[in-house]
């Protein structure tokens, strides 16, 4: 199937796409790497008249490492994160969850923004958004402004995002001193949308743990937090097996059976997830170490 027929505009700035986008109205969708939505207008589950494609505005693909953020423009690519050395060291966590985005040939196209843009729960950077408590920086008729992840995902593919207004980039936070991370997922094929998957960022201070906390996905319906620091904090560093991080996870998630699992097996699934990665950082020397 072919796209249903489209007017297609390739503004040069931020402040002309925001006005085409001002202009179609609800009409309008925002074209960058595409990988989300070249597919739904392909099988007509969308249908814009209006595509705003982003690709020739001068300004968007940086990416910056500062000692409180990595910040990504909207139009780095998955792989131009994936291989930034400064934002690995700064934050491994985002190269770690990178890695997982589908395929190599769809991380060269599809860009991190766009995923957290397009809040699908299945999605891995929106996850680690949250995780990160990362801020959105939202360009719009009335000016930039700043959401922070925890305000921007209101449903699965809904944001508080307007119909005119351009996300720019986003900041993920940097953790503090002393904090491991690690990424898991289980997927019914490398590639595919992940059967559930989980973020772990652990903070410890003299070897005895401070913080623990994880992020799902494709198990809740919005990215979210769960502390694990009722079952986590005090314990020491190189001991992180403890039954009672499965019962909060459990507790915890929302999933939702399908064609490719049920909602039990998901639960489960993010259970075992978890109980790895901790057992991974458990034993962790350098890497996911901020």
């Amino acid at each position: 199937m072919k796209p249903a027929p489209f007017v297609h505009h390739a503004p040069r700035s931020v402040e002309e796409a925001v006005a085409v986008l001002a202009e179609v109205g609800h009409d309008g969708k925002v074209l960058a790497g595409g990988q989300s939505l070249v597919p739904l207008l392909s099988m007509r589950l969308a249908s814009p008249g209006h595509l705003v494609d982003v690709n020739g505005v001068a300004g968007l693909d940086g990416l910056e490492v500062t000692e409180d953020w990595v910040r990504v423009g909207a139009l780095v690519r998955h792989a131009g994160l994936e291989r930034h050395d400064g934002a690995a060291a700064a934050l491994p966590l985002l190269r770690s969850a990178v890695r997982n985005v589908a395929h190599p040939a769809v991380r060269s196209r599809g860009t991190t923004v766009g995923s957290i843009a397009h809040a699908d729960p299945s999605g891995e950077m929106p996850a680690v958004a949250f995780l990160t408590g990362a801020v959105v920086e939202v360009v719009g008729p009335a000016g930039p402004r700043e959401v922070a992840a925890a305000d921007f995902f209101l449903g699965p593919l809904e944001t508080t995002l307007a119909a005119d207004e351009l996300v720019v980039a986003v900041r993920f936070g940097r953790f503090p001193a002393g904090t491991r991370t690690a990424f898991l997922e289980s997927a019914r094929r490398s590639g595919d949308y992940a059967l559930a998957g989980v973020a772990v960022a652990v903070t410890a201070d003299d070897g005895v743990v401070t913080d623990a906390r994880a992020s799902f996905v494709s198990v809740t319906p919005v990215p979210d937090v769960l502390d694990l620091g009722p079952a986590l904090a005090g314990r020491p560093l190189d001991d992180l097996a403890d039954p009672g991080v499965e019962e909060l996870v459990r507790g915890h998630v929302e999933p939702e059976g399908d064609i490719h699992a049920g909602a039990d097996y998901r639960r489960m699934l993010a259970a075992e997830l978890t109980r790895r990665a901790l057992v991974q950082l458990s034993g962790a020397e350098t890497e996911g170490v901020a």
